[in-house]
Order: structure tokens, then C-alpha cells, then sequence
């Protein structure tokens, strides 16, 4: 056994690394970041270029600071729904619909109850089921569907 496996030397997956840079592609995003545990891999690209190289950091920050996102420009009447709003818990494509064609899960004055789905959200080819927390009617859908998400990007204004 060499050195560096005896010292615990962090083991890259590699088809995850490529996954992870295909889902880039996919969804025209310009990073995507994954931990699981003590690893963090994330993958970015310039903008309006290839992707670049992805970096591996052990152990991840207990307790990251948020960082600055740049300055977006968005429509007032978009900030006081955004506020309410159900946020995407990861990032990746939302649909409206279980399938093309389909009616949507929810839309602006329809009711739901807690628990129903509203719509998904696809990362890595899983779908996830994203849900009403509470009991309301809809009051504004603030995406499209088949619209790239961010994480903790406004999905859906319930009330």
C-alpha cells in the first residue's frame, strides 16, 4: 500500500465529476456544488465558456457565510411574492407537470393542501417532488417549466 493511501487521501469520482459537468451543460448553469460529509466537489465554468476544472475541499465549513451573488435586476412587483415564497431546495430543472402536456401541479388561483406536490424539481435525472408546506391558493408561479433553478431560488408564492 503506498503512502498517500495510508494517510486517507481523498478518492475522486470521477463519473460523478462528469455527471456534474454534463448536468452543467443540461442546464446551462455555470456551477454546481455537492457535499456529502466531509467532501465538497464543485464544478464551474467561465462565463461563456467550457466547464472548468472541478476542485475537491475536505472537510467542508461547518458554517459558511453566504456568498454575494451578483446584482440582478428584477421586476418590483416580483419582490413582495418572492418573500413568501417556496424556495428550491437544490438546484436544477423545475416542471410544472408530471409530464409534457400534462396539467400542471398547481397554478395561480388553484388551492392546494399541505403536503401536495406543486411541481418538481430534476437534478441528476431524480425527480424531486417539491411540496405546500401549508394550506393556501396559489398566488403567483415565478417559474417556467423546464426553467434551470438555483438553489434557494423563488418557486412559487402560496398564501
Amino acid at each position: 500500500m503506498n503512502d498517500k493511501a495510508e494517510k486517507g487521501a481523498m478518492q475522486v469520482d470521477v463519473q460523478l465529476v462528469r455527471d456534474l459537468a454534463a448536468l452543467l451543460d443540461d442546464t446551462n448553469l455555470t456551477e454546481i456544488e455537492v457535499e456529502d460529509g466531509d467532501r465538497k466537489i464543485r464544478v464551474a465554468r467561465k462565463a461563456g465558456g467550457n466547464a472548468a476544472p472541478a476542485y475537491i475541499a475536505a472537510p467542508a465549513p461547518v458554517a459558511a457565510a453566504p456568498v454575494a451573488a451578483p446584482a440582478v435586476a428584477a421586476a418590483p412587483a416580483e419582490a413582495p411574492a418572492a418573500t413568501n415564497a417556496i424556495r428550491s431546495p437544490i438546484v436544477g430543472t423545475a416542471y410544472l407537470a408530471a409530464e409534457p402536456g400534462a396539467t400542471p401541479y398547481a397554478a395561480v388561483g388553484s388551492t392546494v393542501k399541505a403536503g401536495d406536490t406543486v411541481l418538481i424539481v430534476e437534478a441528476m435525472k431524480v425527480m424531486n417532488a417539491i411540496t405546500a408546506p401549508q394550506a393556501g391558493t396559489v398566488k403567483a408561479v415565478l417559474v417556467d417549466n423546464g426553467q434551470p433553478v438555483e438553489y434557494d431560488q423563488p418557486l412559487i408564492v402560496i398564501e
